[in-house]
Order: structure tokens, then sequence, then C-alpha cells
């Protein structure tokens, strides 16, 4: 029987053969209590990708919140996301997080915001220098443009940029997205995947579903 390549195991650690850069994220979260990613999902660094979860900022582990990343993403450089932690009242006279710092007296602020954790679907690819901000959903197959700033849910299969983050087009004819959502290819067996592959980079939805286990 041949050899299996090592990058079809989801669990390959870093590095990744031929590709020196990029790490899967499924192994370098496995005991992670904040963050959970999909098979296949990737970052990508120019210094330590292996680093990726110093990406994710304010992820305390006292607030009731969680990043959660689909199958099949590429993450590039230096885009991050920011959780509920770094969060100050916006509707106070004060923004000033006075109940932190026990010196204050006993100010009593209620419940801190906390507007929910962060959704990425499968098959999304966020570009370099992109921020994620809590709260958010994003679609499978959705472009996050370089450096955006997305503030608010993103829909499937639409490129989003700018600050904040606007949808610029559809990348996919809304027909040809609703047709992938319905194969969820990312759900197939590795053999299947690898057998579509072609077809997912040629654009042929037809093949794709006929390929449909």
């Amino acid at each position: 029987m041949p050899a299996i390549h090592p990058a079809l195991d989801p669990m390959t650690r870093h590095p990744i053969p031929a590709a020196p850069s990029m790490a899967y994220l499924k192994p370098l979260l496995v005991d992670h209590p904040k963050i959970e990613a999909g098979d296949y999902s990737y970052i990508h660094s120019f210094t330590d990708p292996a680093r990726f979860a110093e990406q994710v900022k304010y992820a305390f582990d006292f607030i009731d919140d969680r990043l959660v990343i689909g199958k099949f993403c590429s993450i590039a450089a230096d885009a991050s996301f920011v959780l509920n932690g770094g969060n100050h009242f916006a509707d106070r006279l004060s923004s000033y997080p006075f109940p932190i710092f026990g010196c204050w007296g006993e100010p009593d602020p209620g419940a801190w915001p906390n507007k929910g954790g962060i959704t990425v679907g499968h098959d999304v690819w966020i570009g370099w220098g992109a921020t994620i901000m809590p709260g958010v959903t994003i679609g499978n197959g959705a472009i996050i443009a370089t450096k955006a700033v997305v503030t608010s849910d993103v829909e499937p299969y639409t490129i989003v940029g700018g600050n904040p983050a606007r949808m610029i087009k559809r990348r996919l004819p809304e027909d040809v997205a609703a047709r992938l959502q319905t194969l969820a290819w990312w759900d197939w067996t590795v053999e299947r995947i690898a057998q579509a592959s072609d077809a997912l980079m040629k654009a042929d939805i037809a093949a794709l579903e006929r390929l449909k286990p």
C-alpha cells in the first residue's frame, strides 16, 4: 500500500511538508479552552505559524465566548480575532473600567459587555492583517480582504473589505453558491475531496455535483 502523504492528515503538526510557513490549526488548538478549528484550516506566518493563539486577543477564560473556525479555511499572516475581554462600556458616563483596579471604591458595573463569540464558516479566506471583532459570524466561502475590520456578520460567498468591512461583491453567482452550500464538500471524505480538487480548482460545479457521495 502506498504511503499516505502526511499533509492529508489534518493532525499533521507544523511544519507541513513543502509548506514550512504554514501550520494546520487543529493540532495547535487541541487543548485550547477558547479556540477550535476544523480539519485542514491553516495559518500562514512570516515568523512562527505555530503561535497562532497569540493572534486571538483578549481570550480570557472567565468570559463566556469562543473562536470557532470551520474546515478548509485559509488565514493569512497577522490576521487577528478580538474576543470580548477587551470590551468597555460604551453606554455609561465613562468608558474607563474603574472596577478592575480595586482602588476606586466599589463601583457596580453590572454585567460587562459581551457580544458573543466569533464563528468562521468553512472554506473562508481571511486576508493579511484583517481584524475580526467579537460577535461576528462569517459565512461559508467568504473572503475577508487585507486589513479589513469586520464588525458585523458576513454573508456566505461574498467578498468584504474596508473599515468597517462592507460587501464588495459576491464571489460566485448566487445559484452556484447555493449549490455549494448544499454539496458541503468540506464534509466529504479525504479521498472524495482529493478526487474533487480538480473540479474545485476549475470552478466546475457540474463536475463537483457528479462526485457527490
